[in-house]
């Protein structure tokens, strides 16, 4: 039986808007962009970001620019329950909250895209303003991954498209059984529809 996985992405619903990590001894990180890499991550040590908008506290959100995943303890739990070898989980001090939240890092790249059955594919070109970037996907419309080359993980980012946060439909389910999620899941298996 084939498995099933979501692209997880900001949800349109009323939500907070937390910052951009940073170290809690003060300054940035620096390559703040590194919790959304794919790749396992050294102990960067106590870790602080603030509440820039406060609309409403979502157990799940993705933080600044970087799309840094935040979650509660509760949605942590899942991820180290249910995948505890594909993300690594750093606590994360959200000012003014009591509550304990954590940055999810999925710790895996996988080269599992299936590029013939996305939708629109659109690609880096050589002369772009950024050359590290030649040959990665810009964007992709309709997403799909194939799931027999997921290596068996359930939370990655896609080789050359890290932009896309992947989780197995049972991790999605179980976020789902949490509740109060500032995210969606579209799916990136099966047919389009």
């Amino acid at each position: 039986m084939e498995r099933h996985y979501y692209w997880v992405s900001i949800a349109d619903v009323p939500q907070w808007y937390i910052t951009t990590p940073v170290p809690a001894s003060g300054g940035k990180f620096e390559e703040p962009w590194m919790f959304g890499e794919g790749h396992s991550l050294s102990d960067p040590g106590p870790i602080k970001a603030r509440v820039r908008n406060p609309g409403q506290k979502r157990a799940f959100v993705f933080a600044g620019i970087e799309r840094t995943p935040i979650v509660s303890e509760a949605v942590a739990n899942v991820f180290k329950t249910l995948a505890p070898d594909d993300i690594q989980a750093f606590p994360v001090t959200v000012e003014g909250e009591s509550e304990r939240y954590f940055i999810i890092n999925a710790a895996k790249t996988i080269d599992c895209l299936d590029e013939a059955k996305c939708r629109e594919v659109q690609h880096y070109a050589e002369d772009d303003p950024f050359p590290e970037s030649a040959g990665q996907y810009r964007w992709i419309n309709g997403l799909r991954i194939d799931p027999a080359k997921t290596e068996g993980v359930s939370v990655l980012r896609p080789r050359k498209f890290k932009t896309a946060f992947i989780v197995s439909e049972e991790i999605k389910d179980a976020l789902e059984q949490v509740g109060n999620l500032g995210v969606s899941f579209e799916p990136v298996t099966g047919p389009h529809e």
